[in-house]
């Protein structure tokens, strides 16, 4: 892959870098996306499962489906991309993920600083007292409760639900503070996790877009390289040594 001169000089020259992420990066670990042509939603009514009226009408049945997605997603390792992200913490001044996945993939891949706006599949907690629960779940007499009598949810965001402020807050003071802005396996287009990407650009960063194919954001980026980001992510990573070692 060929890089144009003014992507090399923002390269060599940043120091604090972002990675938005979505579906896309995961969908190279075999997860499948919700938006895309071949997504689950395609089977599945989101709004029948991913809202808390849904999970209090019949937790049993939401609980199902994200135990189900909970085996899909741990048969799933890593990718070339999550990894290439992992890698760049070594070569900047600061690295920082903030993630629309729910997969625990960038950690599990060795990313330290994450923001997960949509939260994690790995964590629940009780919807009575807040209490969370990260180990495995007890669903032998049932949908799992806590000691205080409450059921017990995924750790999600579901429709209808704010995003985790200081998630949200964390991840929008690194966009604006950085020198990159990467916007990687995501369309960009639910809010207001999207308004990152602008925020970004309007606080004078270089944004940078890998994705299959062009998006509804591809006009307002500065670079937009179009591919599986498990390829072009470890190529830059390749390129960024060079950049250094001169």
């Amino acid at each position: 892959m060929n890089f144009n001169q003014t992507f090399l000089n923002k390269l060599s020259e940043a120091k604090k870098i972002v990675f938005f992420t979505g579906a896309g990066i995961s969908a190279e670990s075999g997860i499948p996306t919700f938006r895309g042509k071949d997504g689950i939603w395609n089977k599945l009514k989101p709004e029948e499962l991913a809202n808390f009226n849904a999970f209090m009408r019949n937790p049993q049945m939401v609980w199902e489906w994200y135990n189900h997605r909970k085996k899909i997603i741990h048969e799933a390792k890593p990718n070339a991309g999550h990894i290439a992200i992992s890698e760049m913490q070594n070569l900047f001044d600061e690295v920082t993920v903030v993630t629309q996945n729910i997969d625990n993939l960038h950690r599990r891949a060795g990313s330290k600083n994450v923001f997960e706006l949509h939260g994690n599949i790995e964590r629940n907690y009780c919807i009575d007292c807040r209490t969370f629960y990260n180990e495995e779940l007890d669903f032998s007499s049932g949908v799992p409760k806590c000691k205080c009598g409450g059921l017990i949810r995924p750790d999600v965001v579901w429709f209808g639900e704010y995003l985790p402020q200081d998630q949200f807050s964390g991840g929008e003071k690194a966009s604006v503070l950085s020198d990159m802005f990467f916007v990687v396996g995501t369309s960009a287009v639910v809010y207001p996790a999207a308004g990152l990407v602008y925020a970004a650009k309007q606080a004078g960063s270089y944004i940078v877009e890998v994705n299959i194919e062009e998006t509804e954001i591809s006009s307002s980026c500065d670079e937009s390289f179009f591919g599986e980001a498990g390829k072009i992510l470890p190529e830059i990573v390749n390129q960024i040594k060079k950049l250094k070692l001169r």
